[in-house]
């Protein structure tokens, strides 16, 4: 069998590149998602896809790079005009042209990135949010609660070692006016792709003891001021919105207000603002119960100057009063105890009256209870006489007793048992068998 004349792999990569770059040799414009972003060694490196609308689903996928001279450049201008560093999910506009390496294959060279076309994709983004907060009815939730007036106990969401976080407990404790504030911190990752997650782990940890905080303080410092995206973000929008405790941020940038400062209660830009913030509102508190002192002192003193000088006028007319007063009661009491005395002899005319007639009846009721008390006793002494044992015996009845007691049943009696029979004349004593 003939064989055809083989190519290798690099000449057929040649042709190829030969090809590409004959075909496509001007630059281009390219809108794009990036998938992924990294750096090495001064180089940046992109994943770009295109997605179909409404869905997840690539359409297009391609490589990037830019190279390090050029990458030097871009970065900073990119991220001082955006305010935020190449992340996956953010939406770019490249200029480009095609190369094709016989080692490494066929990528997109980036000369130039535009910011204000991500800046536009991001206020797109951030509107979306905002308007899915208030179709929801909870943009404003938070900021309806009601810091405490004594606002001490705080729950703050930090990184540990963030020297935000520092500055803003020295604050507190070094607040000049010796207020004494208690503070607890949650750990959280505030920059990176992690910011999200992060610190809606720590508002649900709050959350479990929300009955022992005044509020709670997102604060961030001593990070990179262009990376802000996480804060960006619905699911921790909704999160803070939803929060049964007013939560402050400070999350130090001036740019611009992220999605989370407008979502929370009350929006600072530094973590010592946040904390200058709580110590102004106690100051506010404190100057509010010392107006209210003076307030109730002034309004305590002209009462009681009012009242003191009714009493002095009052004071002065009690003996006139008094006067009359105890001149209409003693014409009073002299009208009484004349009614008193006339009543009493009516009274006792009354009482007398009827004691005499009553003494009038007395004398015959008397003879006549005396004399149906006295019939009464004679008949029972009929009856007593008429009943006496001693009758019985003289007419030669007996009576026979066992123990002093009457025997009326012989069963009752029991052999050897001593008895005794009374006669009208004697007594016999007997045992019986």
């Amino acid at each position: 069998m003939e064989h055809k004349a083989a190519m290798t792999l690099f000449e057929l990569n040649n042709m190829v590149r030969s090809a590409v770059e004959g075909a496509l040799r001007d630059e281009y414009w390219v809108e794009a998602e990036l998938s992924e972003a990294r750096e090495s060694r001064g180089h940046c490196y992109m994943e770009l896809v295109e997605k179909a609308p409404g869905s997840n689903t690539p359409t297009a996928r391609a490589s990037a790079k830019c190279w390090r001279q050029t990458w030097a450049l871009l970065r900073p201008y990119f991220e001082n005009t955006t305010g935020q560093t190449l992340h996956p999910g953010m939406k770019v506009l490249l200029q480009v042209y095609a190369q094709f390496h016989e080692a490494y294959g066929f990528s997109w060279i980036v000369t130039d990135i535009d910011p204000t076309y991500t800046i536009g994709d991001m206020a797109r983004k951030r509107q979306e949010i905002i308007r899915r907060l208030k179709e929801e009815g909870v943009f404003d939730l938070n900021k309806e609660l009601e810091l405490p007036l004594f606002t001490q106990r705080i729950a703050v969401i930090s990184s540990e070692t963030a020297a935000g976080y520092g500055d803003f407990c020295n604050q507190l404790a070094d607040n000049g006016h010796g207020y004494r504030f208690t503070t607890r911190l949650f750990p959280a990752v505030m920059q990176g792709e992690q910011v999200e997650q992060s610190i809606i782990a720590a508002l649900n940890r709050i959350n479990d003891e929300a009955d022992s905080f005044d509020c709670a303080v997102i604060i961030r410092g001593g990070g990179a001021t262009s990376d802000m995206s996480g804060f960006d973000t619905l699911a921790l929008a909704e999160n803070v919105a939803n929060f049964p405790l007013p939560v402050i941020t400070g999350i130090g940038h001036d740019r611009d207000e992220s999605v989370l400062d407008m979502i929370s209660h009350t929006s600072v830009k530094t973590p010592t603002a946040a904390a200058a913030l709580l110590v102004s509102r106690l100051v506010a508190v404190e100057e509010r119960i010392e107006n209210c002192r003076e307030r109730i002192t002034r309004s305590v003193t002209a009462t009681i100057g009012r009242e003191s000088r009714r009493m002095a006028a009052l004071s002065g007319r009690i003996p006139a009063l008094f006067t009359i007063a105890k001149t209409r009661h003693e014409a009073r009491i002299s009208i009484f105890s004349e009614r008193l005395k006339a009543a009493a002899r009516q009274h006792v005319d009354r009482q007398s009256h009827r004691i005499d007639i009553m003494a009038q009846g007395m004398a015959p009721a008397a003879a006549r209870l005396v004399a149906k008390a006295r019939h009464a006793v004679e008949l029972l002494e009929q009856r007593a006489k008429a009943l006496d044992p001693a009758l019985l015996l003289r007419r030669g009845y007996s009576i026979t007793l066992s123990h002093g007691r009457a025997v009326r049943d012989a069963a009752s009696l029991r052999s050897g048992d001593e008895i005794e029979t009374r006669l009208d004349k004697g007594i016999i004593k007997s045992t019986v068998k």
